[in-house]
């Protein structure tokens, strides 16, 4: 099971909504000190003027060190924001710990190897999921929603291809930095690390916290139109942390996803690959059936070897001492 352990007050069950409302505060807070430091650093550093930084986030400045300076910003912001929130909410407000040497120890190679085929075959069945999540249509009443969702994913989706149409291998690494290191590690550290055990808590049902965390985990991507794959992503890395004790896991699997994505965008770029980020149309049902399979044969083997772990199914110590 996930390990957290708190002994401040704030971290008891029936201050569940102080102790929700003040990490919501501190994560944004958080994110907003990081995000001015950051844009207080690009002009020494990419040579980009204050008052041109406001067009970087449009994806429509033609700076050759635009692309650079946006990752840096979303690195910043993003990346480190969750992790530094995150840090500074459990250090000071629940005064708890992750136990990383517990964690360390949860963590085994022969599992390792198994997150490859698990999210590999995850991402091919979920292409299905992406695909009927595009094709949703609403009823008369909430047309103008679907007009504002779809105008957002548009939005998004040109954003996405401007940022990763990396121009050289240095922009590559640093998208690989900042969205599948950074971004992958934040978001761990705050939604499964410390998110979702204390949702487990809150209610007493591990299911639950996974499902709650992963759709708040979705809708602070503010993209309807990958909601429902998203939100299955987040619930994936719930569970490997909730069977194997070991925040490792989800982590590694966080940044193999959107590192994977990052490297298939570059390679398509330069000629080696077919890929298309747009394009959830594409789907071959025997790979999906391969894919399942293979999905439910890694995963039933990597929930096999964590029966050996101490948290394996149970809270640990009820977080609290």
């Amino acid at each position: 099971m996930e390990i957290y352990e708190t002994r401040s007050e704030i971290g008891k069950k029936h201050n569940w909504l102080l102790s929700l409302v003040l990490l919501v505060l501190i994560i944004f807070g958080s994110m907003a000190i990081m995000q001015g430091l950051s844009l207080f650093l690009v002009p020494p550093l990419f040579g980009i003027p204050v008052d041109d930084i406001l067009y970087i986030f449009g994806g429509n400045y033609e700076h050759p060190n635009a692309r650079l300076a946006f990752l840096f910003m979303q690195g910043v912001g993003s990346g480190l924001g969750f992790l530094v929130g995150s840090l500074i909410y459990i250090k000071f407000i629940d005064r708890g710990t992750l136990r990383w040497k517990q964690q360390l120890k949860n963590t085994k190679f022969n599992q390792s190897i198994l997150i490859v085929p698990i999210l590999l075959s995850f991402v091919t069945v979920n292409s299905l999921v992406i695909y009927w999540n595009t094709q949703i249509s609403f009823p008369d009443f909430m047309k103008s929603f679907e007009i504002y969702a779809q105008t957002q994913e548009a939005e998004m989706m040109r954003l996405t291809q401007y940022f990763t149409d990396f121009a050289n291998v240095g922009e590559f690494l640093l998208g690989i930095l900042v969205i599948g290191i950074l971004a992958g590690v934040g978001e761990e550290y705050l939604f499964r690390g410390l998110l979702q055990p204390k949702l487990h808590q809150y209610t007493g049902n591990p299911h639950v916290a996974i499902w709650l965390t992963a759709a708040i985990f979705s809708a602070i991507h503010f993209q309807f139109c990958g909601f429902f794959p998203r939100m299955l992503l987040g619930a994936l890395f719930g569970y490997l942390y909730l069977y194997s004790g070991s925040l490792i896991y989800p982590i590694a699997a966080h940044v193999l996803n959107n590192a994977f994505t990052v490297t298939m965008v570059y390679f398509s770029k330069i000629g080696w690959v077919e890929f298309n980020i747009e394009d959830s149309s594409q789907l071959e049902w025997h790979y999906l059936i391969i894919g399942l399979v293979i999905f439910l044969f890694s995963f039933k083997r990597f929930i096999d070897q964590s029966h050996n772990s101490p948290f394996h199914g149970k809270m640990a110590d009820r977080h609290h001492h």
